[in-house]
Protein backbone atom coordinates (compact mmCIF):
# COMPACT_ATOMS: atom_id res chain seq x y z
CA UNK A 1 0.00 0.00 0.00
CA UNK A 2 3.06 2.88 0.66
CA UNK A 3 4.63 1.79 -2.45
CA UNK A 4 1.10 2.57 -4.75
CA UNK A 5 0.67 5.69 -2.42
CA UNK A 6 3.95 7.20 -2.67
CA UNK A 7 4.08 7.08 -6.63
CA UNK A 8 0.22 8.20 -6.76
CA UNK A 9 1.53 10.86 -4.77
CA UNK A 10 4.31 12.00 -7.05
CA UNK A 11 2.95 11.47 -9.64
CA UNK A 12 0.09 13.48 -9.00
CA UNK A 13 0.65 15.76 -5.83
CA UNK A 14 1.60 18.94 -8.02
CA UNK A 15 -1.96 19.01 -9.73
CA UNK A 16 -3.09 18.65 -5.84
CA UNK A 17 -3.18 15.49 -4.30
CA UNK A 18 -3.17 15.00 -0.82
CA UNK A 19 -2.76 11.83 1.35
CA UNK A 20 -4.04 11.78 4.78
CA UNK A 21 -2.86 8.56 6.82
CA UNK A 22 -4.88 8.14 10.10
CA UNK A 23 -2.63 5.24 11.80
CA UNK A 24 -5.18 3.01 13.32
CA UNK A 25 -4.60 -0.55 15.57
CA UNK A 26 -8.48 -1.64 15.66
CA UNK A 27 -7.56 -4.58 12.91
CA UNK A 28 -6.04 -7.24 15.01
CA UNK A 29 -3.37 -4.86 17.25
CA UNK A 30 -1.36 -5.05 13.88
CA UNK A 31 -0.02 -1.04 14.41
CA UNK A 32 0.55 -1.14 18.09
CA UNK A 33 3.63 1.12 17.35
CA UNK A 34 3.82 4.54 18.55
CA UNK A 35 3.56 8.02 16.60
CA UNK A 36 7.36 8.65 15.92
CA UNK A 37 7.87 4.44 15.39
CA UNK A 38 5.23 4.78 12.60
CA UNK A 39 6.53 7.81 10.49
CA UNK A 40 9.87 5.84 11.20
CA UNK A 41 8.27 2.99 8.97
CA UNK A 42 6.98 5.00 6.33
CA UNK A 43 10.34 6.76 5.90
CA UNK A 44 11.24 3.31 4.43
CA UNK A 45 9.02 4.05 1.63
CA UNK A 46 10.53 6.57 -0.82
CA UNK A 47 9.70 7.96 -4.27
CA UNK A 48 11.95 9.09 -6.89
CA UNK A 49 13.10 12.58 -4.82
CA UNK A 50 14.10 10.13 -1.79
CA UNK A 51 11.83 11.74 0.37
CA UNK A 52 9.96 8.80 2.69
CA UNK A 53 5.99 8.87 3.03
CA UNK A 54 6.45 10.30 6.14
CA UNK A 55 7.42 13.50 4.47
CA UNK A 56 5.01 13.18 1.54
CA UNK A 57 1.92 12.34 3.84
CA UNK A 58 0.02 14.26 6.26
CA UNK A 59 0.10 11.42 9.19
CA UNK A 60 -2.47 12.14 12.26
CA UNK A 61 -2.15 10.40 15.55
CA UNK A 62 -3.39 7.02 15.76
CA UNK A 63 -7.25 6.83 16.13
CA UNK A 64 -10.25 4.80 16.36
CA UNK A 65 -12.31 4.26 13.03
CA UNK A 66 -15.03 2.23 14.05
CA UNK A 67 -17.08 2.43 17.89
CA UNK A 68 -17.57 4.40 20.23
CA UNK A 69 -14.44 6.57 20.47
CA UNK A 70 -14.76 6.90 15.99
CA UNK A 71 -12.66 9.76 14.87
CA UNK A 72 -15.12 12.49 13.89
CA UNK A 73 -13.62 12.52 10.14
CA UNK A 74 -14.72 8.44 10.21
CA UNK A 75 -18.04 9.21 11.50
CA UNK A 76 -18.94 11.73 8.64
CA UNK A 77 -16.76 9.94 5.72
CA UNK A 78 -18.89 6.58 6.71
CA UNK A 79 -22.01 8.19 7.22
CA UNK A 80 -22.03 9.88 3.32
CA UNK A 81 -20.12 6.59 1.26
CA UNK A 82 -21.72 3.67 3.63
CA UNK A 83 -21.23 0.48 1.34
CA UNK A 84 -23.46 -1.35 -1.05
CA UNK A 85 -25.05 -3.42 1.90
CA UNK A 86 -25.72 -0.21 3.98
CA UNK A 87 -22.69 -0.84 6.79
CA UNK A 88 -20.50 1.73 7.58
CA UNK A 89 -17.77 0.43 9.58
CA UNK A 90 -14.31 0.34 7.93
CA UNK A 91 -13.80 -3.37 8.05
CA UNK A 92 -9.79 -3.75 7.68
CA UNK A 93 -6.33 -1.99 7.36
CA UNK A 94 -5.81 0.66 4.33
CA UNK A 95 -9.75 1.47 4.08
CA UNK A 96 -9.23 4.69 1.72
CA UNK A 97 -11.65 7.63 1.03
CA UNK A 98 -11.24 10.02 -1.85
CA UNK A 99 -12.10 13.64 -0.93
CA UNK A 100 -12.30 16.28 -2.56
CA UNK A 101 -10.04 19.42 -1.66
CA UNK A 102 -13.53 21.19 -0.25
CA UNK A 103 -13.90 18.09 1.81
CA UNK A 104 -17.03 16.31 -0.24
CA UNK A 105 -16.47 12.77 0.11
CA UNK A 106 -16.41 10.93 -3.67
CA UNK A 107 -15.80 7.41 -3.50
CA UNK A 108 -14.83 4.67 -0.72
CA UNK A 109 -12.44 1.76 -1.22
CA UNK A 110 -11.73 -1.22 0.66
CA UNK A 111 -8.29 -2.58 2.04
CA UNK A 112 -8.60 -5.25 -0.80
CA UNK A 113 -8.42 -2.79 -3.55
CA UNK A 114 -5.04 -1.43 -4.23
CA UNK A 115 -3.90 2.26 -4.25
CA UNK A 116 -3.36 2.10 -8.13
CA UNK A 117 -6.78 0.51 -8.56
CA UNK A 118 -7.61 4.31 -7.60
CA UNK A 119 -6.24 6.64 -10.17
CA UNK A 120 -8.88 6.54 -12.62
CA UNK A 121 -10.71 8.26 -9.94
CA UNK A 122 -8.10 10.00 -8.97
CA UNK A 123 -7.42 11.70 -12.04
CA UNK A 124 -10.99 12.30 -12.54
CA UNK A 125 -11.87 14.35 -9.56
CA UNK A 126 -8.51 16.57 -10.37
CA UNK A 127 -9.87 17.05 -13.52
CA UNK A 128 -13.35 18.35 -12.53
CA UNK A 129 -11.94 20.27 -10.06
CA UNK A 130 -9.49 22.00 -12.31
CA UNK A 131 -11.75 22.66 -15.43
Amino acid sequence: NYTQLVELYDKYHERGLEILAFPCNQFGAQEPKSHEEILQFAAKYQGADGKGANEKFVFFEKSDVNGSKTNEVFSFLKKKLPWEDGTKDVRWNFGKFLVSREGLPHKRFGSKEAPRDMENDIVALLDRLQS
